[in-house]
């Protein structure tokens, strides 16, 4: 009699220990690398639309932006703090994306916001496409991370060097940024 508690018990303990070391064994990293995307819509009175895809590569985020409507010439580019496009003029998207509190400046700086994308420009037709790796920011969940935040397209050039903002004027069009299917 006194041997069927002991089983129990220690068959308890084994089921115990092998629940806690699966818990504790570190998640696979899947093969599917993260996607995201940004669908653009226009603010008020602007015609701007498009989609910014960002993909997670080993050294960093592929971003891959096409968008219509604007006037010829480089438009400021930039992740904004909040997925928020609700207002007229896109302003409730906050101000850029800048967690690790650095100055304003290019895509290539050393020291930039995170959200700090430089600039696209458009063709004769309003066209623009832009393809680069992006080094600081992230899709996965940590402080870089660029999800549910948001994508504005500016009316001007980033000069990429007014503090806070690049000086690149009114909104053109925002997207909320979210995370895409993976195939």
């Amino acid at each position: 009699m006194k041997s069927f508690p002991i089983s129990v018990i220690a068959l308890i303990f084994l089921s115990l220990t092998a629940i806690i070391a699966q818990a504790e064994a570190p998640e696979e990293k899947s093969l599917v690398p993260l996607k995201a995307i940004a669908v653009l819509h226009p603010t008020q009175d602007n015609k701007v639309s498009g989609t910014v895809m960002f993909t997670e590569v080993a050294d960093g985020v592929q971003v891959h932006a096409e968008i219509t409507g604007l006037t010829p010439g480089k438009h400021g580019f930039h992740v904004h703090e909040f997925g928020d496009c609700a207002a007229a003029d896109a302003n409730s998207a906050g101000a850029h994306f800048n967690p690790t509190k650095q100055p304003h400046a290019a895509p290539d700086a050393t020291a930039r916001h995170v959200g700090d994308m430089g600039n696209i420009e458009a063709d004769t037709s309003g066209a623009a496409k832009l393809d680069y790796l992006d080094h600081n920011m992230s899709l996965s969940n940590d402080d870089r991370s660029i999800i549910g935040r948001s994508v504005v397209v500016h009316a001007k050039a980033d000069d990429l060097k007014s503090q806070p903002a690049g000086d690149s004027g009114a909104r053109v069009a925002c997207g909320v940024i979210g995370r895409a299917k993976s195939q």
